[in-house]
């Protein structure tokens, strides 16, 4: 394995990067802090993000609060706060909800169905972390941007839309509507707007006239993430269907590359041959490929993939690593 990627990493040596590959954070610094708390946002701000991500679904009163799921108990304490909301299916949804209830709970590391941290090496401490909405982050992002003189940009996901439109609630009106109150709904403007839907992106653009850029999310048809095919929209002809109303896509890294013979797979070259901006999820050091470093993982991402940015669970890895990469080129070429 690392005798082909050598190889494949020597191949891609002559390529010049005319742009910096985006660092994305994913739900902000999760890899040190609770998944998508203010907190985890400003140590992805401070450790070099370009942009930081927010999953954002419906509370009862239709606000848009950052959380990845739809549901409450695999990162709140929902059941000890709210022991009997549940619905029958034994799940606390978000929607059931209103902003001030979510505000009195506090948010862990993401756990399993058994109460197991997911990823034990993790934060662990018992600190008072705590949902935070959509505006809340874009509040933020301003003064942020403002004291430092940065444009660090926002990267929101429409979660699930379709299952809020079977609960009478349009999720993607609503977030259009507040980027458009922050002037964000903007092409020029440092956001990009991702969703698995490929219904919903499509009626982003048509429909509902967004103007900001917007991402194609790409999973596994086993994952049940919507009723999008994704074996078709990895093809030229669905890629070519993307491009149509996207400006990129986010793929699995798996998607992009045979781990197994270390053989990328057509779908990076028929994305770029597309005009698709390809961005990956996720690079975490604590989830690496078997028998692979961080380095390998991210030259491999980078110098053969030659990707246009990564979502991240650990910002400081990523931005460490394309500084790193950057001043090797300047001593190559003097």
């Amino acid at each position: 394995m690392f005798r082909t990627l050598a190889a494949l990493v020597c191949f891609s040596l002559s390529f010049v990067c005319i742009a910096k590959p985006l660092v994305i954070a994913h739900r902000g610094a999760s890899g040190y802090l609770p998944e998508h708390t203010l907190e985890a946002f400003i140590l992805a701000y401070s450790q070099g993000a370009d942009f930081i991500e927010q999953d954002l679904v419906l509370s009862k009163d239709n606000v848009p609060i950052v959380l990845h799921d739809i549901h409450l108990e695999t990162a709140t304490d929902v059941e000890q706060v709210f022991p009997s909301r549940g619905r029958d299916d034994g799940r606390f949804y978000a929607l059931d909800f209103t902003l001030a209830e979510l505000k009195t709970l506090r948010v862990h590391e993401r756990q399993d169905k058994n109460g197991k941290q997911v990823f034990p090496g993790r934060f662990s401490g018992q600190s008072d972390f705590r949902i935070a909405s959509f505006e809340e982050q874009l509040d933020l992002m301003k003064q942020l941007n403002r004291q430092f003189g940065k444009k660090v940009g926002i990267y929101p996901e429409i979660k699930s839309p379709a299952w809020h439109k079977k609960q009478g609630r349009d999720i993607s009106k609503i977030v259009l509507s507040i980027l458009r109150k922050y002037n964000l709904d903007d092409h020029e403007k440092p956001v990009y707007v991702q969703c698995f839907d490929f219904d919903e992106t499509k009626r982003l653009r048509n429909e509902l006239g967004a103007k900001v850029k917007l991402v194609q999310l790409i999973g596994e048809n086993d994952w049940a993430e919507s009723s999008t095919d994704y074996d078709i929209l990895r093809s030229p002809m669905g890629l070519k269907k993307i491009a149509q109303v996207a400006d990129g896509i986010g793929p699995w890294i798996p998607q992009l590359i045979d781990l197994n013979g270390m053989k990328p797979t057509s779908l990076t070259v028929d994305a770029k041959n597309a005009g698709l901006a390809i961005h990956p999820y996720t690079f975490r050091k604590d989830q690496l490929p078997e028998g692979m470093t961080a380095k390998q993982s991210l030259d491999l991402l980078f110098s053969v993939l030659q990707v246009d940015g990564v979502f991240t669970d650990f910002t400081d890895t990523v931005v460490k690593h394309l500084e790193l990469v950057s001043i090797e080129d300047r001593k190559s070429q003097n």
